[in-house]
């Protein structure tokens, strides 16, 4: 998966840490800075091969920490699971929702940050902790080319 230009600094990673009461260690620094550069959510074995130094099971436990600090979606699709840095300005609520597109062609996720996720009254015994909205079709890329 290709890697935008824009960088995050440790500076910038340490607070976004802190804001989501996660004690900042090198690794985990590593990975909010590699999430924060991915054009698009990433899988665990992606993240695992850009970040060889790290041992799998740091990588794994950090993952599983940022989901219970909601600083990570968690998005499933047809072919796995993949995360992506949630822009929630809390530890305790998810107040990034936003829907995601999967291209069926060449197997691209977009985050669609600018579209907003519509709430749903739900009856007064449920409590809706996350909210996952995938849509599917073709990229305008791939469409050029159908």
């Amino acid at each position: 998966m290709p890697i935008v230009s824009t960088t995050m600094d440790q500076h910038q990673a340490t607070h976004i840490l802190q804001t989501h009461d996660i004690k900042p260690t090198a690794n985990r620094i590593l990975v909010v800075r590699l999430l924060s550069l991915s054009e698009g959510p990433m899988s665990q074995g992606e993240l695992e091969r850009e970040l060889v130094s790290v041992d799998k099971s740091v990588i794994s436990r950090t993952l599983a920490l940022f989901r219970e600090h909601h600083l990570v979606h968690l998005i499933e699709s047809g072919e796995g699971v993949r995360y992506e840095l949630c822009h929630s300005h809390d530890a305790h609520l998810d107040d990034d929702r936003h829907p995601h597109f999967h291209c069926k062609q060449c197997g691209r996720i977009i985050c669609l940050d600018q579209v907003e996720v519509p709430m749903i009254d739900m009856p007064d015994d449920y409590a809706v902790t996350e909210v996952s909205y995938m849509l599917q079709g073709l990229c305008p890329n791939c469409q050029k080319h159908h």
